[in-house]
C-alpha cells in the first residue's frame, strides 16, 4: 500500500495530504473531548500529563530519527550502486579507442544501446522488474567484448581489464535490481510501532489543555504538522529507488551523453 502510495501519489501531494487528515483528523477529536469532557478544562490532570507526555515525546523522536537515518542508509546504499553502474560504463566508453576502429565503433553502439535501453528500464527497474530490450543490450555488449581479437598487448591487457568492468557493471545492475525488489519499506510490525507511538503523542497533545482555546488548538495542530512530517520522510524514505528522496538513472543518462556525438 505504502509503495503505490509512493508511485502514484507527487511528493508535495502526499505531505499535503498526510498534514489534512491528521491535522483535521486531531482537530476533530480535540473538539469532541472538549466537548464530551468539559473538565478537562480545568486542567487537573496536566501535572501527570506533564510527566508523561515528555517520556512519550522522547521515546517517538527516538524511534522515528532512528528509522530515518536507517531508511536514509538504504537510499545512500542504492545511489552508490547506480553511480558504481554508470562510472564503470562510462569507464569502458572512455577506453574504447584503444582498440581499431571498426571494434571501437562497435563497443560505442553497444554501450549506446545498453545506456538507453537501461534508462527506459527505470521506472520498472526501480520495483525490481526488467525489461527484454535491456537485457538484450547488456548481452550484446558482453558479446561485443567478447569477440573482440586484440592486436597487441596493450590491447590484450586492456581487453581483460574491460572484461573484469564489465562483470562489475553486470554486478552492479544485479544489486541494484536486488535492492530495488527487496526494499519493500518497513515490515508492519514496525509501522505500527510508528502508528502507535504517533497517536500517543497526539493524543497526550489533545489531553494536555493549554487553558485557552486557540492555543489548545495552535498547539495540537503544531504537533499533527510534526507527525506527518514524520510520517512523509518514513514513507518517502522507505524505497529507495522511488518518491522525490531516491537515486535516479542520471548516471546512466551520462553515458549517454559522452557516447553522443557533439552537437
Amino acid at each position: 500500500m505504502a509503495r503505490w502510495i509512493v508511485i502514484n501519489l507527487p511528493s508535495w501531494l502526499l505531505l499535503a495530504g498526510l498534514i489534512v487528515v491528521i491535522g483535521g483528523g486531531t482537530a476533530a477529536v480535540q473538539a469532541f473531548v472538549r466537548h464530551r469532557f468539559p473538565r478537562l478544562k480545568q486542567g487537573g490532570h496536566n501535572d501527570v500529563a506533564q510527566f508523561v507526555y515528555p517520556v512519550v515525546a522522547v521515546v517517538y523522536g527516538f524511534l522515528i530519527g532512528f528509522l530515518v537515518l536507517a531508511l536514509w542508509g538504504q537510499v545512500n546504499v542504492a545511489d552508490q550502486t547506480t553511480r558504481t553502474e554508470g562510472a564503470v560504463a562510462v569507464h569502458l566508453a572512455r577506453g574504447r579507442n584503444s582498440f581499431g576502429k571498426a571494434e571501437s565503433a562497435r563497443i560505442r553502439q553497444s554501450l549506446m544501446e545498453y545506456g538507453r535501453a537501461a534508462a527506459a528500464e527505470w521506472p520498472r527497474a526501480a520495483i525490481g522488474h526488467t525489461t527484454p530490450e535491456a537485457e538484450n543490450a547488456l548481452n550484446h555488449l558482453q558479446s561485443t567484448y567478447e569477440n573482440i581479437k586484440p592486436h597487441s598487448d596493450t590491447q590484450r591487457a586492456l581487453l581483460t581489464s574491460s572484461l573484469a568492468s564489465l562483470r562489475e557493471l553486470t554486478l552492479a545492475r544485479t544489486e541494484r535490481l536486488v535492492e530495488a525488489r527487496a526494499n519493500v519499506g518497513p515490515p508492519l510490525s514496525l509501522w505500527m510501532v510508528v502508528f502507535l507511538t504517533s497517536a500517543l503523542v497526539l493524543g497526550f497533545s489533545v489531553i494536555f489543555d493549554a487553558g485557552q482555546a486557540k492555543m489548545h488548538y495552535g498547539m495540537v495542530g503544531a504537533v499533527s504538522v510534526l507527525v506527518a512530517a514524520n510520517l512523509f520522510l518514513v514513507t518517502e524514505l522507505s524505497y529507495p529507488f522511488l518518491g522525490e528522496f531516491s537515486t535516479s538513472p542520471e548516471p546512466l543518462r551520462v553515458l549517454i551523453e559522452i557516447l553522443s556525438p557533439p552537437r
